[in-house]
């Protein structure tokens, strides 16, 4: 520990580094549940890159793990800490260094804040579309790491289409820049997409070049209440199948609504079963509301609610942005699933989920980013309990086990770390697998680099 911190001592401010461990403490784990976490030797924030290069350099010559962090806003356990670690917190390199308008590009140090470089592009007419809900809180590189998505995946794709290049500190502190800044590249292997999800396990971000898009119309909104989650994605189906891009298209199932009704009393009939909420930002996202309000009625819906103006849209959608607070308001403790399947597969998906809560009488919430067929099961218990906390974590693993026989994926936006680690393996398969640990093995032979994560 002492010849430990002698060493970053010598290539770091004093400032930088923290070895309070009522401080570490504090940076041992992120927001997920049943997730173990270690104690760090020391927390470094280092603000430049030579920073990061050296504590790196210090890690590979002394043989200890490094577990780089942004926010701590993730769901998997990814930016936990493992015992005598060194915890590398991005988030004091938060600068936006460039955005230009002809190149439609934003660099970007890793600790910046998505809602800040999405408010800082906006300020030129241009959009940064990944928006995870912890956009206000959460790092650009935590996204890269965990190749973040958001709402509005449905029309724009998830953070991993937005990576046009990177600058990365490998393990032995070597400084690897991938990828472009220009609109197209093919030359040599995709590294930048190898490092986008890998979750810290490969290198350090440092820099980032983003994609933009020009900024869109402002999207308007409806809202559409079924009597059954059944119907909901036979609508969801429907409006994809017909060609529809709406920048939005989210579900939330009866026992979510309940939940947001009771906190919020938003004035839901309690004969709805599920609610569906499309936006359109398109030149004439009326037209698009009338045209797939047609389609929620034919497919059973009772009431189509569509949005007249931005101020009208959003309270519309203020029921989505409020589920995940409801549901953590009806137990004491809350696990947050991320299971992903084809869209024509999302109905099984919601009904198999509502009987593994009534097998293992639980309250599970589900709401869905429908449009991609992303769900999010949200098994709320009793954290006190140790029954109720065996019983959410067997329904949690059934309902990663039916994602993967309805041919879908263990996550589709949160990302593996500790939590899903045995089932990653299971969908890779032997094959998959091994080669997935012969590529960790190419850029961390000695394994430093957030162990225990993925695999």
């Amino acid at each position: 520990m002492d010849d430990l911190l002698a060493q970053l001592r010598a290539g770091l401010p004093a400032e930088a580094l923290i070895t309070d461990p009522d401080i570490t403490a504090s940076y041992a784990h992120d927001m997920a549940s049943f997730c173990d976490a270690g104690a760090p030797a020391v927390v470094v924030l280092p603000r430049t890159v030579e920073q990061v290069q050296h504590v790196m350099r210090t890690a590979t010559a002394l043989r200890v793990p490094v577990v780089p962090q942004g926010a701590r806003t993730g769901l998997s356990g990814a930016a936990n800490a493992t015992d005598g670690c060194i915890v590398l917190s991005l988030v004091r390199m938060d600068r936006i260094l460039e955005i230009s308008a002809v190149d439609r590009i934003a660099v970007v140090e890793p600790g910046v804040i998505n809602a800040v470089v999405s408010r800082a592009v906006a300020e030129q007419g241009l959009y940064y579309p990944p928006d995870p809900s912890s956009w206000e809180t959460c790092t650009i590189g935590g996204n890269i790491g965990t190749a973040s998505g958001g709402l509005c995946c449905v029309k724009y794709g998830v953070t991993a289409e937005y990576v046009l290049g990177l600058d990365v500190v490998l393990a032995d502190g070597r400084l690897l820049t991938t990828g472009r800044r220009t609109a197209k590249g093919v030359a040599g292997y995709d590294l930048t997409r190898l490092f986008v999800g890998s979750e810290g396990s490969l290198g350090i971000v440092v820099k980032a070049v983003l994609a933009l898009k020009p900024a869109p119309p402002q999207q308007l909104a409806l809202a559409a209440e079924f009597p059954s989650a059944g119907a909901a994605c036979e609508a969801v189906c429907e409006i994809m199948a017909r060609g529809h891009a709406p920048s939005l298209l989210e579900l939330m199932d009866r026992t979510t609504l309940r939940a947001v009704n009771k906190m919020a009393n938003m004035g839901l009939p309690e004969s709805t079963e599920a609610l569906l909420l499309a936006a359109f930002d398109t030149p004439d996202p009326a037209a698009d509301l009338a045209a797939v309000g047609k389609l929620c009625l034919a497919a059973g819906a009772t009431e189509v609610v569509p949005a007249e103006s931005a101020a009208e849209s959003e309270l519309l959608l203020q029921a989505r942005r409020m589920s995940l607070t409801a549901l953590e308001a009806v137990k004491s403790a809350t696990m947050i699933d991320d299971v992903c399947v084809p869209r024509s597969r999302l109905g099984a998906m919601i009904a198999g989920t509502a009987a593994i809560a009534e097998k293992y009488d639980l309250t599970i919430g589900v709401c869905a980013h429908a449009g991609d067929g992303n769900t999010h099961p949200v098994v709320c218990f009793d954290h006190a309990d140790a029954d109720e906390s065996r019983r959410a974590r067997e329904s949690f693993d059934e309902i990663m086990a039916l994602g993967l026989e309805l041919g879908g994926t263990i996550t589709g936006e949160h990302g593996v770390g500790v939590l899903k680690k045995d089932w990653l393996a299971r969908e890779l398969g032997p094959v998959g697998l091994d080669l997935q640990r012969s590529v960790k093995a190419a850029f961390d032979p000695l394994g430093l680099l957030n162990p225990g994560k993925l695999f």
